[in-house]
């Protein structure tokens, strides 16, 4: 493993049948998308191990997966409760002016008026159209709520610069 940073994908929450299938909450849009990786990262108790998928499919409104060498229940208990990580550089490159959610987190927040809102603790999809960004208020910023901005290019979020690690939003503090 490199020096790379780790993405959370998902999160194995359970075991499936009898043969080593385990059951995958995937934090992927689309959800299949964990599935194309093959090898993933897992984290659990402390402990990471890397696994190779050798079978994966949409079961139901989730997922399941078989990894390599996994056969039977008992094998497969083993990796209940584990996080599923890969390294950065295994993400498809964007186009320009989009973001992996992750990229977005710890940016500073400023207004077009210059008022510093906090930093991106968080986006959350809303179900709907746009994704939001949750915005925590510092020391530094204006004050410490918690604002939920609308993830709105063009509209609503102006620019997302990574290497000053600031978004500029045209935004109000007492929306």
């Amino acid at each position: 493993m490199g020096d790379n940073k780790l993405i959370a994908l998902g999160k194995i929450t359970s075991v499936f049948g009898i043969k080593g299938w385990v059951k995958v909450y995937s934090y992927t849009e689309p959800m299949g998308q964990i599935l194309d990786y093959p090898e993933w990262i897992l984290q659990l108790n402390g402990r990471r191990s890397v696994v190779r998928l050798n079978a994966g499919k949409v079961h139901g409104k989730g997922l399941i997966a078989h990894i390599k060498n996994c056969d039977d229940r008992d094998e497969a208990l083993k990796y209940q409760g584990a996080e599923i990580y890969v390294e950065s550089e295994q993400l498809p490159e964007l186009e320009d002016g989009e973001f992996y959610w992750h990229e977005l987190e710890g940016l500073r927040v400023v207004t077009l008026s210059g008022t510093n809102l906090g930093v991106v603790d968080h986006m959350m999809s809303a179900g709907t159209a746009n994704d939001v960004l949750v915005v925590r208020g510092n020391d530094s910023a204006i004050d410490h709520e918690e604002r939920l901005i609308p993830y709105l290019m063009d509209e609503v979020v102006k620019n997302v610069d990574l290497t000053s690690g600031e978004i500029l939003v045209d935004w109000q503090p007492d929306y």
